[in-house]
């Protein structure tokens, strides 16, 4: 992938994308954890934050019926600024459209940092669904409202502005976050997050987080349904709230810069929040043993 290639992107012309050979080629063969669903979200490709190789892994090891990429997937705002697009960003982007071809439904939210894609709402590009929000049914009967979760942003509605000063700070937290975690790899330690232990001692955004899942779940009882699937504040949880006596789930999928979440649904509509570098820990000390994808599937 060539920057010419992303200026025709943001350039409004999705048509332009190329599906190139990946680096890495998918492992064949490989045993992967089957679920109904699968949720990620503010993945940041076209960043230096992007934790790509995890998603990767990531992506070699589960499978799913649906899949929802709820946006943030590509970070158009640093791609704007300056070109970054490394092989494993475009190893993610094959793996997703492969996986689309093979059978997995794939649908599109696109988010605030890759907001060039909302014009082709409603179009279905090399199979994967781009759409403005969606609904979700669980396997238990749950409806949920799916969506990125920008427009409940109070500074991106009232102060874009410094939603964009916000952004830049944010990734000077994130390269920061590389140094440190390259260390701690030298060192024989797991995957840390900066930023994300940062926030959790910041009072003011622990309070902005509380009160931006609140409207969120407000805004889901307001449409009825049992609850919501959103992205955008980096900070994967599940919350109950009440809605007119009503209860009403909260989930949120993380990220894929600082905390490395994904939200899954079982094939009984269990669902579960995988924080992955946890995951990879628990898989090479041998305790999780993967369900095999089906096999006509992964031939496909």
């Amino acid at each position: 992938m060539t920057s010419a290639d992303l200026t025709d992107i943001l350039g409004d012309n999705i048509a332009s994308f190329p599906l190139t050979a990946p680096r890495v080629p998918e492992p064949e063969g490989n045993a992967r954890r089957s679920y109904r669903t699968i949720w990620i979200s503010d993945v940041h490709l076209g960043t230096r934050g992007c934790n790509a190789e995890l998603l990767i892994d990531f992506l070699d090891h589960v499978d799913s019926e649906t899949m929802y990429l709820v946006g943030d997937i590509i970070d158009g705002w640093r791609l704007k600024k300056k070109f970054y697009w490394p092989a494993a960003h475009n190893d993610i982007v094959w793996r997703i459209m492969k996986r689309a071809r093979r059978g997995t439904r794939v649908v599109y939210i696109p988010g605030n940092h890759d907001e060039m894609f909302r014009q082709f709402t409603g179009l279905n590009f090399g199979g994967i669904e781009i759409r403005r929000a969606a609904f979700h049914d669980t396997a238990d009967g749950r409806r949920l409202m799916v969506l990125h979760g920008d427009e409940f942003d109070a500074v991106m509605l009232s102060h874009r502005w410094l939603a964009f000063v916000g952004d830049h700070a944010y990734h000077l937290m994130m390269r920061l976050n590389l140094v440190v975690n390259r260390v701690r790899g030298w060192l024989g330690k797991p995957y840390w997050s900066l930023s994300k232990a940062a926030k959790h001692k910041v009072k003011n955004a622990v309070e902005f987080i509380g009160k931006y899942e609140e409207v969120v779940a407000r805004a889901a009882g307001e449409r009825g349904v049992d609850g919501v699937v959103c992205g955008h504040i980096h900070t994967a949880e599940f919350r109950q709230f009440e809605h007119h006596g009503r209860p009403i789930e909260y989930w949120n999928d993380g990220d894929w810069v600082e905390g490395c979440n994904a939200l899954v649904e079982h094939h009984d509509g269990r669902m579960e929040i995988l924080h992955w570098p946890e995951e990879m820990k628990r898989r090479v000390a041998g305790e999780i043993a993967p369900e095999p994808a089906e096999t006509a599937r992964e031939a496909a």
